[in-house]
């Protein structure tokens, strides 16, 4: 459960209960599940030019319609699926998001047979672990840095879309490839075990 009386990274409206539980719980937190990292995946790519609030507000109607985020039920998404999905008010009714979720699902797939895990590969472009950062504001944080750049060439490489540097590097901060906190944060501390 959400705390009340800690200081939070500026970001976060503190009268959106949801927003709240988010950033104390999850942002920033190292994610090693593929289903979870699947998810994440695709929201990311799904709040492109939109507001996170927007995602964060609809994220249990997509893992309903999404059959939970479960890749390989997603890559068979057909053509009827699909047109199903865009017909459906609860969700970002964008044809090339839906269309990318299927295509990201398939090569996600592939991505688990190379590499045994999707945590296994995508962990790679941090070796393995957190980078913890040190911002104290807001504007010292970057939209894209050098391993974002890495992670996106690479993604598009193997048959991802909607993985732009920028996709990428809000994909690392919300799976906790990189912890960018503010120092003044409680979550800070907590996540570089301070």
């Amino acid at each position: 459960m959400p705390v009340n009386d800690h200081p939070r990274c500026d970001w976060v409206p503190l009268d959106d209960p949801l927003y709240v539980a988010y950033h104390d719980l999850e942002w920033g937190t190292p994610v090693h599940d593929d289903r979870l990292l699947f998810e994440f995946l695709i929201l990311e790519g799904v709040q492109a030019g939109l507001s996170w609030g927007l995602v964060l507000r609809r994220r249990e109607h997509y893992r309903a319609v999404y059959d939970g985020f479960d890749p390989a039920k997603v890559a068979r998404y057909d053509e009827a699926k699909q047109a199903a999905l865009l017909a459906d008010p609860g969700i970002i009714r964008n044809r090339l998001k839906v269309a990318a979720a299927v295509q990201n699902a398939r090569a996600f797939l592939r991505v688990q047979e190379e590499f045994g895990s999707f945590d296994s590969y995508i962990w790679q472009f941090v070796d393995g672990r957190p980078r913890a950062n040190a911002w104290r504001t807001l504007a010292e944080i970057p939209a894209v840095t050098a391993e974002a750049q890495a992670m996106s060439k690479d993604l598009k490489a193997r048959g991802f879309t909607f993985v732009g540097p920028t996709i990428c590097y809000a994909y690392m901060q919300a799976c906790g490839l990189v912890n960018d906190h503010l120092v003044m944060c409680f979550r800070y501390g907590e996540l570089v075990g301070g």
